[in-house]
């Protein structure tokens, strides 16, 4: 039997990257899952990829409402029992050169959105007797990160509201862990040039970048009942990466 037989999973940020080979191993392994991004024609061909198994929607994380209406798709497919808090933006800067408004930004989309998303599931894992959630953090929210301060101060307070949310939740049996990826061979690193991708690399002792498929492993490990005895946790996955 697959691992995820009859589980619902909710990704946001599913169109692509780390989120699509969530959504691919996920229905591999039995699952079904609700894909939000805002990336609308990537998303409903990722959907119409994976079948009946999948459905996208629209979703902006920053928004309740959009929320809302993901969560009420994943019941309406047999519950809600997974989680992956995957949306994120990254538009690196130096303190210097950071507007209030691309901090805010940051902070609307990777931290804000991450607590929406969290405090909207929580009923529906409820009535499904508990369920698992994920948050993508990032090495840069172990260690701080050069030239990105915003993405730095978004992706270490994930590591806190994780360890919060893993406190209040455990008595509903609903599992909060973090996920820090180092760099990860997906279009989100596609603002720095592939000489500034490389010499990243120097950092990394195992020379290479990461894939969107070695992090989804991860994360299907923490969503599943292999995990059940992991929350709070926080786990790096960047080649050994040293910033």
């Amino acid at each position: 039997m697959a691992r995820f037989d009859g589980k619902v999973v909710l990704i946001s940020g599913g169109a692509r990257g780390q989120g699509a080979a969530e959504a691919r191993m996920l229905v591999a392994e039995g699952a079904r899952v609700v894909l939000g991004d805002v990336l609308v024609a990537e998303g409903e061909a990722l959907a119409r990829e994976l079948g009946a198994a999948a459905r996208f929607l629209r979703q902006d994380v920053t928004q309740q409402a959009d929320w809302a209406a993901c969560v009420a798709a994943a019941e309406a497919m047999g519950g809600l029992h997974g989680l992956v808090n995957n949306a994120g933006i990254y538009q690196p800067k130096p303190l210097m050169e950071t507007s209030p408004e691309l901090f805010q930004r940051h902070m609307q989309v990777n931290q804000f959105g991450c607590f929406l998303g969290m405090q909207a599931v929580v009923p529906a894992m409820r009535r499904a007797g508990g369920g698992a959630i994920v948050n993508i953090s990032s090495v840069a929210g172990l260690r701080g990160s050069p030239n990105a301060i915003a993405y730095s101060a978004t992706k270490w307070a994930l590591r806190g509201m994780t360890k919060a949310a893993a406190a209040d939740l455990a008595k509903h049996n609903i599992r909060v862990n973090s996920v820090h990826p180092g760099p990860i061979a997906t279009p989100m690193l596609d603002v720095k040039t592939a000489e500034e991708n490389q010499r990243r690399l120097e950092n990394v002792p195992l020379r290479r970048q990461g894939s969107a498929e070695e992090v989804a492993k991860l994360v299907l490990f923490l969503l599943s009942e292999d995990a059940s005895y992991m929350t709070g946790s926080e786990l790096a996955i960047d080649g050994g990466a040293v910033l």
